[in-house]
């Protein structure tokens, strides 16, 4: 009989959760590496050089890829021979290793669990708890999987109750274009097949946990009707066109996970989840010989990038007017210079609940960009954590307000926005500029300066105000409303048809 002791247990839980906040599945990189050398859209390659050069800035400074380090999730398989040393269960004990991993003061990670989700959200402080899948098998071993899930790519996760003759395919392909950029692409799409609505979904999670195959798959040939159907998605789904970020381009999904199980005769269940940019997690086992042995990656699987965006122009945020932006083009890349404000979903509703108060609010706004966004706390001589976008669609009830009430000028978030969004921006000759979700830690080298100016007892969603230097960004909305969230899938989907099969994988 194998013995698992806490201290051990613990000590893993912890390490796994710091090793995956900045350290990518080495095979997640190789694909995505792949997808920068065949990227023909200069957007979406843009998009994925800023993605893979984070990435490396991460793993050599042991910092988080994504400010959002994620919902906690373990997928556990105990041996039945095992016995545990300790007095607590061991979702008691995923917690102890995952506050110890969130509050470690060498790489603070983001808390972003919230107590009383249907009313007070409060923050718990240390991002337990944890969510924990069992399973209970043969052996003596125990096995685990630890992975950090963005919020922004959990958001994003569908399901179906289909009919038996309904085709899968066709349901997956007028989903995906309605998922928007919110996850993050290029990424992985996870899809469960069968069994009841919660088992679609467990399955279409845990095949995220897979490594990415699917060029090896393809050489090889499918085996069953599950490969036949991540061939078939695979190749559909990147001829939608939607590409890095959203942009337009090759890549969409970099691989399509299928796992399937028997289902009742009436029903067809299907689940998808899609894994983002920030794509974490780790897999070890257990014996009872001490805590997991987590060998760090070798960086000569990371290309060497550096970021120079051509044809880039520099923005002087202190002098910038209406009629400068109302002259910027989507697809433009940007580099900011000067001071920004900060602000997401908690903020936006504290200053709308004051605006329609008629009280005065505590920042003037008056010709100002706001960016989306919520950091993780610095270490060290670190001005800001990582500081990467939030999914600016939830701010979107909010835009016209904003816009009209307080002389914005522009916001900056990920992904596309609404239409009514976009006729907010387009009434007020406002703009929307997008960065790469995916490039928190590169995001926040361009931050000079930091401090908060409002709304203190909201943590990351308080109001700061940055100043920033070089701080690269895409015009996505133009002051004519004019979206490239639009017009470059809608682009490139008619380019791929002229393309290759063999050039896109």
């Amino acid at each position: 009989m194998t013995t698992i002791r806490q201290e051990d247990f613990v000590q893993s839980i912890a390490d796994a959760f710091q090793y995956i906040s900045y350290y990518h599945p080495v095979d997640y990189i190789k694909a995505l590496a792949h997808a920068y050398e065949i990227e023909q859209s200069p957007a979406a390659k843009d998009a994925i050089a800023q993605i893979l050069i984070n990435s490396r800035m991460c793993a050599e400074g042991h910092r988080p890829i994504c400010q959002d380090t994620g919902i906690a999730m373990v997928f556990i398989k105990v041996g039945m021979s095992i016995h545990w040393d300790t007095q607590d269960s061991v979702q008691e004990m995923v917690n102890q290793g995952v506050r110890c991993a969130y509050l470690n003061p060498d790489n603070k990670l983001r808390a972003s669990i919230l107590y009383d989700p249907a009313g007070k959200r409060q923050n718990s402080g240390d991002n337990t708890p944890a969510v924990v899948h069992y399973e209970i098998v043969t052996g003596n071993k125990v096995e685990l999987i630890c992975a950090a899930k963005g919020g922004g790519s959990e958001a994003k996760s569908k399901f179906a109750m289909l009919n038996p003759s309904d085709d899968l395919v066709d349901w997956v392909l007028k989903i995906v274009p309605t998922m928007g950029a919110g996850w993050c692409p290029p990424g992985i799409l996870g899809v469960g097949i069968g069994g009841t609505p919660e088992k679609a979904f467990m399955l279409a999670k845990e095949s995220l946990m897979a490594p990415v195959d699917i060029q090896d798959l393809i050489a090889r040939g499918p085996k069953n009707r599950a490969e036949e159907l991540r061939i078939e998605l695979y190749e559909k789904v990147n001829a939608l066109g939607i590409g890095a970020q959203g942009l337009g381009g090759l890549t969409t999904v970099l691989d399509v996970k299928v796992l399937d199980y028997p289902t009742h005769a009436a029903n067809l269940p299907i689940a998808i989840v899609p894994n983002c940019a920030a794509t974490r997690h780790v897999h070890f086992y257990l014996d009872g010989s001490g805590p997991a042995r987590l060998e760090p990656p070798s960086l000569d699987d990371w290309p060497r990038l550096t970021y120079s965006p051509t044809n880039a122009h520099r923005i002087n945020l202190s002098t910038v007017t209406r009629e400068d932006i109302s002259l910027w083009n989507t697809g433009e890349v940007l580099l900011l210079n000067g001071k920004i404000l900060t602000g997401r979903d908690a903020a936006h509703k504290r200053i709308i609940d004051i605006l329609n108060s008629g009280e005065k609010l505590p920042v003037d706004f008056a010709n100002r960009f706001i960016y989306y966004v919520g950091p993780v706390d610095p270490v060290r001589d670190e001005i800001v954590g990582p500081a990467g976008p939030t999914t600016a669609t939830r701010m979107d009830k909010f835009t016209r307000q904003m816009l009209e009430q307080t002389g914005l000028l522009g916001m900056i978030g990920k992904s596309e926005r609404s239409q009514v969004a976009i006729d907010a921006i387009k009434d007020n000759k406002a703009v929307y500029l997008m960065a790469v979700g995916g490039a928190a830690y590169l995001v926040s080298k361009a931050i000079r300066a930091s401090r908060i100016l409002a709304f203190e007892d909201l943590g990351m969603e308080a109001i700061y105000e940055f100043e920033v230097k070089d701080m690269p960004v895409t015009v996505a909305v133009d002051a004519n409303g004019s979206s490239i969230h639009k017009t470059g899938p809608r682009v490139w989907r008619s380019k791929i048809c002229k393309i290759p099969v063999v050039n896109v994988q």
